[in-house]
């Protein structure tokens, strides 16, 4: 690491410590050289995840989409934003675990609509609506038949 004052190479950590609720490390330094002390945040480097949409284009994968259209399904339900939160976090944990470059946004929203199914199943068809273009009732009511488990209902 760079001194920030003489520009030496050479530096020492004095202090390490967690911020950002673990997510980073504030480290203080001193300069080895000119004696001056500085501080230095380390990060873990997020690999950017593109997402293949139905149509060919990719566009860098944002959570806070995710996080948008969930907020929409589970208006006035009974789903606290900590909820919504837990299940953007395990999607998005899971989309970097992958270790894919690439990812197509069918299968983003498949892994929404598996965890969603399970949070609240009136969000769930509201959320599938949207996500699965319902053309007609009667594609509508599959879905709706395939979530009571009555195939021929």
């Amino acid at each position: 690491m760079k001194c920030m004052y003489c520009n030496a190479t050479e530096s020492r950590v004095i202090d390490s410590r967690p911020t950002d609720e673990g997510l980073a490390i504030r480290r203080r330094r001193e300069c080895v050289n000119c004696g001056r002390r500085f501080t230095t945040y380390e990060k873990i480097e997020n690999v950017q995840v593109m997402v293949v949409k139905k149509d060919g284009s990719r566009e860098a994968f944002d959570a806070d989409k995710i996080r948008r259209g969930l907020i929409k399904a589970c208006e006035k339900r009974p789903v606290g934003a900590t909820e919504v939160d837990a299940l953007v976090r395990d999607v998005e944990q899971q989309i970097f675990n992958s270790l894919d470059q690439e990812i197509s946004s069918s299968r983003i929203g498949e892994m929404v609509m598996e965890r969603l199914r399970t949070l609240d199943e009136v969000a769930y068809v509201r959320f599938a609506s949207v996500y699965r273009s319902f053309c007609d009732i009667n594609t509508f009511m599959e879905e709706l038949k395939s979530l009571l488990g009555k195939p021929g209902a």
